[in-house]
């Protein structure tokens, strides 16, 4: 693990992503919170839920593409930059008094464009600078820094929201993608693009439109995954752990509202709660995935989401609900690094943004129709709302636990 912190554009890395992660968890926690008391519904929330999904479905197909060809640091910045201008401008109608649910709506989905983008890059990114042997280092330590940003941001926004309200987490937010951006332009100089292989002929691609050789290079994606079952097992799980996570801020803001009646401070425990089990993972994640492999530690980390999910509204006080999402966000946690570095060391470098995007595109696809089905479930009862996601972590720990071969790794070039 010293040797990760040893690199200066990784630690850069790092720190952007622990600094942006306290923002969006803070923007996130308070848009959820403003739209349940501005409409008390869990219908709006699933709208709201839905909504972020929009983008993702339309660029999906074709960032992949944009990923593998293009250097992944300026692209981080280009999305960090877009997205700043986007809060700053809604954080001022806050603060104006003139935020409607719509704006809401249209800045979450935006944003979520982005973010869309964002995160096959920085994986992908974090593939090209680590060397193979410590992928499971560098993930646990993205991670850590997501989760770590999480969890200031789950510890503090309700109490932040009561005293400065939506505009002023929004600026908050505005400011730590500032400082990503710095970050990222800090990681290093020039423009850097993964190479291709040398089947890839020049007299081929010279021959080729524009549009043909975009729409070549997104089918020579699909094509990768073909008669890759244990990859495309994985990329199962991943879809529907991340439908099921996404729809969570269907169900926990109505969770501290409606059942702890906690308000505001009761939901931001509950993040708090989730960012402490993730976080705490990265002390032991590594060490559970060198002993039980990354295809149980996935599968046993779905079991526990499960679990936790459905107990979770059943819990007799705030506290025992913390504790259980505490306990999902470890299972978040360790999910994560061991599906990221599962992908790192199966995919080549110059397929990770399209791989990913498939699996990103279909996990975004499940979102819609759950989120939708959650809010109007929940409406009406919310431990069944909470069951119906707990559900589809249960389909994941099937699809984790499937007997498949195991893939043989790649071979990956590092660049400094």
């Amino acid at each position: 693990m010293r040797s990760i912190l040893q690199k200066p554009a990784l630690r850069f890395v790092f720190a952007a992503n622990v600094i942006s992660m306290l923002g969006s968890g803070m923007n996130s926690a308070a848009v959820a919170w403003y739209i349940l008391q501005a409409t008390h519904s869990e219908i709006a929330l699933g709208t709201f839920a839905v909504l972020q999904t929009i983008p993702a479905m339309l660029m999906l197909p074709f960032t992949g593409v944009i990923i593998d060809r293009e250097d992944r640091r300026r692209l981080v910045m280009l999305l960090d930059a877009a997205r700043a201008v986007i809060i700053l401008i809604v954080s001022i109608l806050a603060f104006m008094g003139k935020t409607k649910i719509w704006e809401l709506y249209l800045m979450n989905t935006l944003v979520a464009a982005g973010f869309w983008m964002f995160w096959p890059t920085i994986t992908a990114l974090i593939q090209e600078l680590t060397p193979g042997e410590e992928f499971v280092h560098a993930n646990t330590f993205l991670l850590a820094g997501i989760q770590g940003g999480w969890l200031i941001a789950g510890s503090i926004v309700g109490f932040v929201y009561n005293r400065i309200g939506l505009g002023g987490v929004l600026l908050i937010d505005f400011s730590t993608y500032l400082v990503s951006f710095l970050c990222y332009f800090a990681v290093r100089k020039g423009r850097h693009v993964v190479p291709r292989p040398d089947e890839l002929r020049a007299d081929i691609e010279a021959a080729e439109t524009g549009v043909e050789r975009f729409m070549r290079e997104m089918r020579e994606g699909i094509q990768f995954l073909r008669n890759r079952r244990s990859l495309v097992f994985l990329g199962i799980s991943w879809a529907l752990f991340l439908a099921a996570m996404t729809t969570g801020v269907v169900v926990t803001p109505p969770l501290s509202d409606k059942v702890f009646h906690a308000g505001a401070v009761g939901y931001g425990w509950l993040n708090a709660g989730w960012g402490t089990g993730a976080f705490a993972s990265a002390l032991y994640a590594p060490w559970l995935i060198a002993g039980l492999g990354a295809k149980r530690s996935i599968a046993i980390s779905m079991g526990l989401l499960t679990i936790s999910m459905i107990l979770a509204p059943l819990s007799p006080m705030l506290a025992i609900a913390v504790f259980l999402y505490g306990m999902m966000g470890s299972a978040r946690g360790v999910s994560g690094v061991a599906m990221n570095t599962s992908i790192m060391e199966q995919v080549p470098q110059h397929f990770m943004g399209r791989v990913q995007n498939t699996f990103y595109f279909a996990g975004t696809a499940m979102q819609i129709c759950l989120a939708l089905l959650v809010g109007a479930v929940a409406q009406v009862s919310l431990v069944a709302g909470f069951s119906i996601i707990g559900l589809v972590y249960a389909v994941a720990f099937v699809s984790a636990s499937w007997p498949v071969g195991a893939a043989a790794p790649v071979e990956v070039t590092t660049r400094e």
